[in-house]
């Protein structure tokens, strides 16, 4: 058993597809160092992405969707890598690669709770005091608020080693895996994944039921209007 019933993550662990391997984060820990400051975040809530060629049916949700490029390059490198990209040319995201060697996966960290170092998240996020629970809870609730705490940019710490721990433009990230799985876990449409990929035909977003870290469901375009014609189909 490792220390606070968790250990440090090796890449057998995360070599599997990343829609297996993604309930297997929820509990786990991002340690991250940057500047100085360390901050420890417990995952509370995360996404899975298969590239292309991986996995038994496409995802047309992912930024490896349609091969290999320069922006995604570390979805299909070796695991434990955290690819960090840029959302919306405002926040930088940040997921844990996995997968069988040559084949593209990631795993979304979407949400997170402040285990140590909330004053470090917080002047990352340029929260000002007082850190009310509320505030706290909200540090790292979504996927570029959990960047953002985090300390993680794109993109000078993309492809930052989250298993060796080694240094980055000026990073530090761990990855530490719970001793023991969580079991209570709950699953369902991705968030704000557009079309097909946003809806039950892919239930790979994974979260802890009742955590308030977790961040609220919404709709991607289009991915209503089909989760609803493909509930119809069934019903015929």
């Amino acid at each position: 058993m490792g220390s606070d019933g968790l250990h440090r993550a090796n890449r057998a662990e995360l070599s599997g597809l990343a829609v297996t391997v993604a309930p297997r984060l929820l509990g786990a820990e991002v340690r991250t160092r940057v500047a100085g400051s360390a901050v420890h975040l417990r995952l509370t809530e995360v996404e899975a992405y298969h590239g292309k060629g991986t996995g038994p049916e496409p995802d047309p949700g992912s930024h490896a969707r349609m091969g290999r490029t320069v922006r995604n390059a570390t979805m299909w490198g070796e695991p434990g890598h955290l690819y960090v990209y840029l959302s919306h040319g405002i926040h930088s995201c940040v997921n844990v690669v996995c997968g069988p060697a040559g084949q593209a996966g990631g795993i979304l960290l979407r949400a997170g709770e402040i285990v140590h170092g909330a004053d470090a998240a917080a002047v990352r996020r340029g929260v000002e005091a007082p850190l009310t629970g509320r505030v706290v809870r909200d540090l790292a609730r979504g996927p570029g608020r959990f960047g953002q705490a985090a300390g993680l940019r794109h993109p000078i710490h993309d492809g930052i080693d989250a298993v060796t721990g080694l240094e980055l433009a000026g990073a530090t990230a761990e990855l530490w895996l719970r001793d023991e799985p969580l079991v209570d876990i709950a699953s369902g449409p991705r968030v704000g994944v557009a079309g097909i990929a946003g809806t039950d035909a892919f239930p790979w977003r994974f979260w802890i039921p009742g955590d308030p870290t977790v961040s609220p469901f919404r709709w991607g375009r289009g991915a209503q209007d089909a989760s609803t014609s493909a509930a119809s189909a069934d019903r015929r």
